[in-house]
């Protein structure tokens, strides 16, 4: 490798033939499917072709190029993770089967998904909805602008025209009076 870092293409053939089996056999047995194989094995390869230039022999070759296919295949596996499920079902490739959309229907929501979280979160939406309406429009605006804006209190005192220590009393009041209306909430 420190050779075709060098410019000699001719290491870059010794490489290539010299690991062409074991990656792609690798690759091949990790994924299962000779197609994704193939394109994983390509794109390694293109990783280590751009690499050529920063290169530094911190571990053998053959060590950095399987690390690359590993990652390779971790991104892969991420990229597509939503899609694994399906891959692995009792009867995915049973075509009596009605469809993947029949098979998520039978699995069990997520806990924060279930209809009771969906409605308690709701709930406590609605809340703090009520809660915000029943401030002073002033204390709301300074809330909000630091909340949901991010502002600093330089800053909120700027946009709303305003000196610091106004904006920090508002602030202040704003926070005592929701807490006090959502206390049994914390």
């Amino acid at each position: 490798m420190l050779a075709y870092r060098a410019g000699d293409a001719d290491a870059f053939t010794t490489l290539y033939g010299r690991y062409r089996g074991p990656l792609h056999r690798y690759l091949a047995r990790q994924c299962g499917n000779p197609t994704l194989a193939e394109e994983l094995y390509h794109e390694v390869w293109i990783k280590v072709i751009n690499a050529r230039a920063n290169y530094e022999p911190l571990a053998r070759f053959s060590t950095w190029i399987f690390r690359i296919a590993r990652h390779r295949l971790i991104d892969h596996y991420r990229q597509h993770a939503h899609q694994l499920p399906l891959q692995f079902a009792p009867h995915a490739g049973d075509p009596a089967a009605d469809g993947p959309d029949d098979l998520l229907a039978t699995l069990p929501a997520p806990s924060h998904e279930t209809p009771h979280a969906v409605h308690e979160r709701q709930q406590v939406a609605e809340r703090i909805s009520l809660a915000l309406a029943a401030l002073p429009a002033a204390q709301r605006d300074v809330f909000l602008l630091a909340e949901e804006g991010g502002l600093t209190l330089e800053e909120i005192a700027a946009a709303t025209d305003c000196g610091r220590e106004t904006t920090k009393s508002r602030l202040r009041y704003a926070l005592s009076k929701l807490r006090h209306s959502l206390q049994d909430l914390l």
